[in-house]
This record gives C-alpha cells, sequence and structure tokens, in this order.
C-alpha cells in the first residue's frame, strides 16, 4: 500500500496542522520568520532552499494565515512576509522542539534565548524562571556555541537582538 501524500483520512487537530506546517523546510520558514527574517531573498540566502519550494512554502503558510504579505516597495514590487498572530503562537513550539533535539540528538545550538528584560535564560517550555510566561518578542536570541553560518542575513542574525525585529544584512 502507498503511502498518502497528505492526511485526508485523519480527523484530528494534529493532522490538521502537519498538512499545513509539515512539509520539508516549512517549520525552518517559521523559525526564520521569527528571528526577523522577511524578504524571500534573506529567506533564500539564510535557508540555501530552491526558490521554487520557497515560493511554495511562503505561499502555503500565507493561505495558510501563518504569515502575511505586504509589499514593501512599489517599483519594482517588492514583499516581504511577517508572522500573524497564529504564526508567533508557534514560537514555544519551535523553541521546544530545538531544546528537544539538542537533549535526544545533540549538537550544539547557534544561538541561546533569554528573556530580554530580566536576563535570565529560558526554560524548556520558553518560559522565563523569573518572570513565567512571556511574550516572543521580550525574548532575546544571541549567539550560542553551535556553528554559524557566514552569509549577511546570518551576520546580522548572530548579533544578540530580539525575536521578531526585523534582520537588515549589512550589503
Amino acid at each position: 500500500m502507498a503511502l498518502g501524500k497528505d492526511y485526508g483520512g485523519q480527523d484530528c487537530s494534529l493532522s490538521r496542522a502537519l498538512e499545513l506546517l509539515g512539509e520539508r523546510w516549512t517549520l525552518l520558514v517559521v523559525q526564520n520568520a521569527l528571528y526577523g527574517v522577511r524578504r524571500f531573498s534573506d529567506f533564500q540566502v539564510r535557508l540555501d532552499i530552491p526558490k521554487a519550494v520557497l515560493s511554495d512554502r511562503l505561499g502555503r503558510l500565507t493561505e495558510g494565515g501563518v504569515l502575511e504579505k505586504r509589499q514593501y516597495q512599489p517599483s519594482p514590487p517588492r514583499y516581504e512576509y511577517l508572522l500573524t498572530d497564529a504564526g508567533i503562537e508557534l514560537w514555544p513550539v519551535i523553541y521546544t522542539l530545538s531544546v528537544w533535539s539538542k537533549r535526544h540528538i545533540g549538537g550544539e545550538p547557534p544561538r541561546l534565548f533569554r528573556h530580554a528584560d530580566c536576563g535570565s535564560g529560558l526554560l524548556p517550555s520558553g518560559d522565563c524562571p523569573q518572570c513565567g510566561s512571556i511574550a516572543p518578542g521580550d525574548v532575546e536570541m544571541y549567539p550560542g556555541p553551535g556553528p554559524k553560518r557566514d552569509d549577511p542575513v546570518s551576520r546580522a542574525m548572530n548579533r544578540p537582538r530580539r525575536l521578531l525585529e526585523p534582520v537588515v544584512p549589512e550589503p
């Protein structure tokens, strides 16, 4: 029996979420949007993803209400992709998967996270041990011990900065 290409026969919340988020590259696009990547060319440089795949993933995430496409330049038309509230709500999922990966698969993370207001490192849940639940915009990321990519977008992301703050690569 051939493996199906979707979860059409399933009727649960997880299968519906996987229809939108379960394809290769999709969660990495969301992760990078949380890190402040907004422009198509920056996603492509950062992820080293084929243009057609990136275009498909951005389109699906926009149609699914995770991203919003906004024009930032009229001529020629250029767009950026911003997380919606639904996309921002994926921060705990992305963070928890990263923590799980370090614990069970190994490797050192290229960036670490702390509560910007008090400086405390985050719990595996993404909460602050001192202040409790915090919004993604209150999370600061900074360079960790893991490998770093050397492209303009990654260099801009490797400076301490808050989540959701737009990445502005140096030319």
